[in-house]
């Protein structure tokens, strides 16, 4: 019966660790063993091996054949070396003292490269450690640099554009009040500009007008336009009216009728015109009727020579 030294499979998915047994050729891997040596875990660094030194070493002096892996974890070890030391002993070569001396400082100096290991391992993790906590502090300080930035670019742009606002503001309100003012002064310029021309107008061609109460309660342009209108229309109605008067009337009674009429013009104009300042336009149309009135007046003198002789 062929017996081997090998590893059998146990743990978990992605997470194996192996057993080191003694086992017939023909059983399954994972299958039946006679004897467990030991374990193997590939998942630390470096692996973890414990192997029953005496155990392995006997097994091998009888003629069990590691595999490979077995082969290489046995060396690593010192089994391997123990065995051809051991077989120099057996052929007198050299004393166990011997064998057991080289194997002392062979194991030593096997376990010192181990710690060494380990500590290189330990110090190179602790320093990537170290540099990704560094990296990650310059990252952050940086981040926290470019918010910085920002924020003080956004605040000049505030500042910038605060300016340029209260500046246009400024000129802006600057520019309205003078609009303002402008508009005042000419407010203020142009009723009595539009005024003085009508009261130069009304004193000049209707004196007798010009009474204490015109003076006080002196309408404003859009008013007087409309009164002056208003009264026109009634001096024209009254002068038809007094035509037609005229041309029914005998022409021996139109002297006398032109005569009340030219006399009664100046009452009514004080009656009328003195409540509704006529614009001036009526003082032209007051002149035309008193200027027919001779006409009328000349016919009427004809007639009187008539009837003289």
């Amino acid at each position: 019966m062929s017996v081997k030294i090998r590893l059998a499979r146990r743990g978990r998915k992605k997470q194996a660790i192996y057993d080191v047994v003694v086992a017939d050729a023909r059983a399954p891997r994972d299958g039946r063993f006679i004897e467990k040596l030991g374990t193997y875990n590939p998942n630390t660094n470096p692996a973890s091996i414990n192997i029953n030194n005496e155990r392995a070493l006997t097994w091998l002096l009888n003629g069990a054949q590691p595999t490979d892996t077995v082969k290489a974890m046995l060396s690593y070890r010192g089994v391997m070396l123990k065995k051809h030391l051991q077989i120099g002993v057996l052929k007198g070569a050299i004393s166990q003292e011997q064998a057991d001396a080289k194997f002392n400082t062979w194991l030593s100096e096997k376990d010192t490269k181990i710690e060494g290991k380990k500590d290189q391992l330990a110090t190179a993790k602790a320093d990537a450690r170290k540099a990704a906590l560094a990296a990650e502090t310059a990252k952050n300080q940086a981040r926290i640099d470019a918010i910085k930035a920002r924020e003080a670019e956004a605040l000049a742009v505030a500042t910038s554009v605060a300016e340029e606002v209260e500046t246009t503001s400024a000129e802006a309100t600057e520019e309205f009040e003078a609009s303002v003012a402008e508009t005042a002064e000419e407010v203020e310029e142009t009723p009595v500009a539009e005024e003085a021309p009508v009261a130069e107008t009304t004193s000049a061609e209707t004196p007798a007008v010009e009474t204490a109460e015109e003076v006080e309660e002196t309408p404003a342009a859009e008013e007087v336009e409309t009164t002056s209108a208003e009264a026109t229309e009634e001096f024209e109605a009254s002068v038809a009216e007094t035509a037609e008067e005229l041309e029914e009337t005998p022409v021996a009674e139109e002297a006398p009728v032109a005569e009340t009429t030219s006399a009664e013009t100046p009452a009514v104009e004080t009656a009328e015109e003195v409540e509704e300042t006529p614009a001036a336009e009526e003082a032209p149309v007051v002149e035309t009727a008193s200027a027919e009135a001779p006409a009328v007046e000349a016919p009427a003198a004809d007639a009187g020579e008539g009837s003289a002789e």
